[in-house]
């Protein structure tokens, strides 16, 4: 045994279990790895997911400038997410040209998207050849099938988002490590790997994956600038910790403005470590992040063609002049935070009427998002990180001579409390409450968890606990991946309709979903959603004073036309029938639907479900707005044996797991017959 004759037996078990633990996690980011690319085609690459499409529907006209002498000007250059570029044009696909667009998500991993397309494109011709051919890294990352931009972007933006998750894993490990143990940091980094909504998450080429990653990465240098107190190796450490958490806070801060709350903890490090001086030290760290914001968004500081009007102000005897700002970027985010907060009445944020505020966030982590016992291990966790941070002797008895700086410089726990209290009060306070905005605090919580889970008293608990959260979230997680070895409903619905349907139908759509059929190849042919005319069905629109008659009568007149009807998912009747308020007379509509006097016959349902063999777990879409589903739609969903978990957020089912209906109009029932079911209110 070389090994132990050269260490000695307690320099060989040192070694020893550094190679286990190093082996375990190679394992759960392998694991991590499998369930984050499994599925990337989640969608046969249909662009299902609308931030997704629009993110790389603007991507494809992301190019290297040509002429460097235009390439920092907004209106022409290839560079700006905020303008078509005049000579703007992608294979397959339409594209506006020397025009202005809206873009609200961070440029950064935009960027890395299309940077990483551009090196498949140049590496694969090379590669692909050498590998088998029905690979997903030859087939869809190298291109071998040779899909148009539009699609090999997507596919290749997804694998990265996939690896840029993997890579928060790891650094999860690190911090874990750093901030408690190896043990703690590997079973946060396992319990990551396993929760169910970054595995979601990395299946979409959006901005919170990367938020996510840079948001970890920043914090991890952080609590390195501030543990092991003030000893001459931290001192060394020093200036390249703080310099690098500086870095990734304008990387995390270019993905999503959300991370302009790093500059909190950052600026704790900087009370912490600076003396006297330290505000100096901390305007130095936001330089730093303001230019590595700037670098990879640079648009983001340069484009002033838009308007952000600040109306005039009074302010005691002074008046404030109106200003505009006319920043596309500020655009963005005065748009984008009136959106969060309600300011903004929009038809696809009035799920969240009526939602309370920190509950219904938790209620969708506990139900979905990390599911009962990673969720309840999670928050209380996080309740008890808390509780750590001020149990201190010198925090409890504040009055006597408390030395907060000195406390503080030795508990890098305050370092991460720092960023994930403030981010989670003020993001679950929010009137929209997409499950996709705590991803960045998700990590957090879990280290908490594990944390907790491996502080418990007794062996036996100790061991019993983490056994049982691991297999419960890792049944979870794996029974959620397998819902992509099944065709997406919109497929199936789309194929259906391409099956029975002749061209030239009119197929009914509702509003703000996604209408049917996708244009695909079937049957070895490609047939086009441009073969049928399609209406759209106005029911979530118009609230208030505007859903009067007038508007029924369009709508009903649009179904006595119609042949086909469509409910591509909950987004609709999942809202409308909630708000009799908003909706007087469309909030009776889809029940009267249901019920089948509206003449309409339900012909198709289509759904997938995450499961383990022929075990399912089930969402219920009519409840919540007092919706009895149709017979077919029951029977159906009982064909699925397994367990209904009760509400579940639009965000978390509408892209890659909605149930989808087709309806057929078989009594042509005119406008007035319709209308006189409808009771006026």
């Amino acid at each position: 045994m070389p090994a132990l004759f050269v260490y000695g037996e307690a320099g060989y078990n040192r070694f020893m279990s550094r190679w286990i633990k190093g082996l375990l996690l190679a394992f759960i980011l392998f694991v991590a790895a499998v369930l984050r690319l499994t599925g990337v085609d989640w969608d046969d690459y249909h662009h299902y997911h609308p931030d997704e499409r629009y993110i790389a529907w603007v991507a494809t006209t992301i190019e290297w400038p040509q002429n460097w002498q235009t390439a920092l000007i907004p209106a022409q250059s290839s560079f700006n997410p905020y303008y078509w570029p005049p000579d703007a044009a992608s294979e397959g696909i339409e594209v506006l040209a020397d025009a202005q667009r809206k873009f609200a998500y961070g440029h950064l991993p935009l960027y890395l998207g299309v940077a990483t397309t551009r090196l498949m494109e140049r590496v694969g011709p090379t590669l692909a050849p050498w590998l088998p051919a029905d690979w997903l890294l030859t087939r869809d990352i190298l291109n071998a099938r040779g899909q148009v931009e539009f699609r090999h972007l997507t596919a290749v933006s997804r694998a990265l988002t996939a690896l840029f998750d993997v890579g928060t894993v790891l650094l999860l490990f690190l911090l874990g490590r750093r901030l408690y143990n190896t043990r703690v940091g590997l079973l946060a980094a396992a319990l990551l790997a396993l929760n169910v909504m970054h595995i979601q998450l990395a299946h979409f080429f959006t901005s919170d994956p990367y938020l996510t990653f840079f948001v970890v990465t920043a914090v991890y240098f952080m609590v390195r600038s501030t543990d092991n107190g003030f000893s001459p190796e931290s001192q060394s450490l020093l200036p390249f910790s703080l310099f690098m958490a500086a870095v990734f806070v304008g990387l995390a801060i270019g993905s999503k403005f959300a991370a302009i709350m790093l500059l909190l903890p950052l600026l704790l490090v900087f009370w912490l470590r600076g003396g006297v001086r330290w505000w100096w030290g901390w305007g130095t760290a936001v330089f730093i992040a303001f230019l590595a914001f700037f670098l990879t968004n640079p648009f983001a500081v340069l484009d002033f063609s838009c308007q952000v009007l600040t109306p005039e102000t009074q302010l005691g005897p002074f008046t404030i002049p109106a200003l505009d700002w006319r920043s596309c970027y500020l655009e963005n985010i005065v748009t984008q935070g009136a959106m969060v907060g309600g300011d903004i009445d929009l038809p696809f944020t009035r799920q969240y009427r009526d939602t309370l505020p920190l509950l219904y966030p938790i209620e969708m982590q506990l139900r979905w998002g990390m599911g009962l016992l990673l969720g309840v291990a999670a928050f209380a966790g996080f309740g008890w990180a808390i509780w750590q941070a001020l149990r201190q002797p010198k925090i409890r008895h504040w009055q006597q001579s408390l030395d907060l700086q000195s406390l503080i410089a030795n508990s890098p726990l305050w370092v991460t409390l720092t960023w994930t209290v403030p981010f989670f009060l003020t993001t679950a306070w929010f009137y929209v409450k997409f499950m996709r905005y705590l991803q960045p605090v998700t990590p957090f919580l879990l280290l908490y968890g594990a944390a907790l889970l491996l502080s418990l008293p007794r062996v036996w608990l100790r061991r019993g606990a983490v056994a049982i959260v691991l297999l419960g979230t890792g049944l979870y997680a794996f029974g959620f991946v397998s819902l992509y070895h099944q065709p997406h409903p919109w497929v199936l619905a789309s194929q259906w309709i391409y099956a029975h349907a002749s061209p030239g139908t009119l197929i009914l759509s509702e509003q703000w979903d996604d209408p049917l059929p996708t244009t695909m190849l079937f049957n070895g042919e490609l047939h086009r959603a441009t073969e049928y005319d399609n209406a759209e069905l106005t029911w979530l629109t118009q609230a208030g004073a505007g859903d009067d008659v007038a508007k029924l009568q369009a709508n009903l007149a649009l179904l006595a036309e119609a042949d086909y009807l469509v409910l591509t998912s909950n987004r609709v009747y999942g809202v409308v029938p909630r708000l009799p308020m908003l909706f007087p007379l469309s909030s009776q509509y889809h029940q009267l639907l249901f019920d089948g006097k509206l003449g309409y016959e339900l012909v198709a349902v289509y759904g997938r479900f995450p499961h383990l063999g022929s075990f399912y777990l089930k969402p219920d879409t009519f409840s919540w707005p007092g919706l009895t589903p149709p017979t077919a739609v029951t029977t159906y969903l009982d064909s699925f044996p397994g367990v209904t978990l009760g509400r579940a957020d639009e965000s978390f089912i509408v892209y890659d797991q909605p149930l989808t209906m087709i309806w057929q109009n078989v009594e042509q029932m005119p406008v007035t017959e319709m209308a006189n079911l409808f009771t006026q209110k």
